[in-house]
């Protein structure tokens, strides 16, 4: 008899704890291989998909696509194990179908096959009892022959056009081939809602009801985390204008030479990891447990990146090793990721120091939220043509607003100061930086 292996929603990242199942990649009755990607989730940090350790004969999924699932509830279950005496063929599939014992997004021990699909085929013997508890809206299956529930709907699309609209496909007959569900059958269930709506519904009253939009997925992550971060941090802001003519010039002269070219944020970050280094006190965190201002060794730098989906924070490991010319090829490869919806969340957690550049939206200031548990985040608005004096005289120049937004329980005004002068010095005159390096 084959062994029936609960698979549960892995640990996808550092402080997610629940994950919204976009797409199955399996169906019951299907047969998988180790570390085959089973279902598709929408985590608060990115979209990934979980690859199930055991190898075998998928007997019931947990969850319809759009539902949200706590890191640890079931996911699947697979029927693991030979179904006809072990012969030597059915001793190498046994050995196959352990289990690799790895559940993290990523790190499948073997990525040079494809991943297949199979079904088992009518006939095979051995029977897998349904297992307990019951899934959602899912049969139990039985191998030798298959039986699986009747599935109304195989397009994820048609489940989310129903879904957003709270149309119940339990209750909706199909009018395709096997009575499937099809887009129009959801379509003429929404007309005909309209259709029986009381037509004098009272203008307030619909004023009132608004729209509501969950906030769950990237969203509502990003609704605790600066919630979390107003209620424990007593965070300051403090800005300068700085002449970034020069700055601008320089990075024009390093792009005429051949090689890669260095983006203005991969200067500003190179401005920033050296700062970091004459000011530690903003690149640390604070322990409330211990009560403890933790100063960190490394520069893990997060940046701003709005996306379809919302604002990431992709993180550069180290920075403060980096050149500007791996710094924007860094920049740029996190970025890609970011706006394809393909970052691990590993690329989204353990930031240290925060660079934001809200310029690209046209502002000139900002006092944005810490990126908690960080400690402190520069914001860099548009640099654009302005009087300036230069040298005692009246010029337009390249002219910036740098803002630091900074924890008070980790330094004073007079360190936050100290930070964002030198950025500016360095911003204004970038033979400053060489001097220090």
């Amino acid at each position: 008899m084959p062994q029936v292996l609960e698979f549960k929603l892995p640990d996808l990242g550092e402080g997610l704890t629940e994950a919204e199942i976009v797409r199955w990649l399996v169906a019951v009755g299907d047969v998988v291989e180790i570390d085959q990607p089973v279902v598709e989730v929408e985590t608060a940090k990115a979209m990934v998909e979980v690859p199930c350790p055991y190898g075998g004969v998928v007997t019931a999924r947990f969850g319809e696509e759009g539902t949200e699932l706590p890191v640890g509830a079931p996911l699947i279950t697979v029927a693991v194990g030979p179904a006809e005496p072990a012969s030597s063929s059915g001793a190498s599939e046994s050995a196959e179908s352990a289990g690799s014992g790895n559940v993290l997004v990523g790190y499948g021990t073997d990525h040079s096959r494809p991943a297949r699909r199979r079904r088992i085929r009518p006939g095979a013997s051995a029977a897998v009892a349904p297992v307990a508890p019951a899934p959602v809206a899912v049969a139990p299956v039985t191998v030798g022959p298959v039986t699986v529930g009747p599935v109304p709907v195989i397009s994820p699309l048609v489940r989310k056009l129903a879904r957003d609209n709270g149309v119940d496909l339990r209750a909706l007959r199909g009018s395709g081939p096997e009575g499937l569900i099809l887009r129009a059958d959801v379509e003429a269930a929404l007309r005909a809602e309209v259709a029986q709506a009381p037509v004098a519904a009272p203008v307030a009253a619909a004023a009132d009801a608004g729209e509501r939009i969950p906030l769950k997925g990237l969203r509502g992550a990003v609704a605790e985390k600066l919630s979390r971060s107003r209620r424990e941090i007593p965070e300051a802001t403090c800005w300068v204008d700085a002449d970034a003519t020069e700055l601008m010039a320089a990075r024009a002269a390093m792009n005429a030479a051949d090689g890669p070219k260095i983006s203005v944020l991969a200067l500003l970050a190179r401005i920033c990891t050296a700062a970091l280094a004459k000011y530690p006190e903003l690149n640390s965190t604070v322990d409330l447990a211990a009560k403890e201002i933790v100063r960190l060794p490394a520069v893990h730098l997060g940046f701003a990146a709005q996306t379809e989906r919302g604002l990431m924070v992709p993180v550069v490991r180290d920075a403060q090793t980096r050149s500007p010319e791996s710094l924007s090829a860094e920049f740029a490869r996190l970025t890609e990721l970011a706006r394809a919806g393909k970052l691990a969340p590993a690329d989204l957690t353990g930031g240290t120091f925060t660079l934001n550049n809200y310029g690209v939206f046209g502002v000139d200031g900002s006092t944005p939220i810490i990126n908690h548990p960080e400690a402190a985040m520069l914001g860099v608005g548009r640099i654009i043509p302005k009087p300036w004096v230069h040298r005692g005289e009246l010029a337009v120049r390249q002219v910036v607003q740098l803002s630091l937004t900074f924890d008070h329980r980790v330094c004073d005004g007079g360190t936050a100061g100290g930070f964002l002068r030198y950025v500016a010095d360095c911003v204004e005159s970038p033979a400053v930086l060489l001097r220090s390096l």
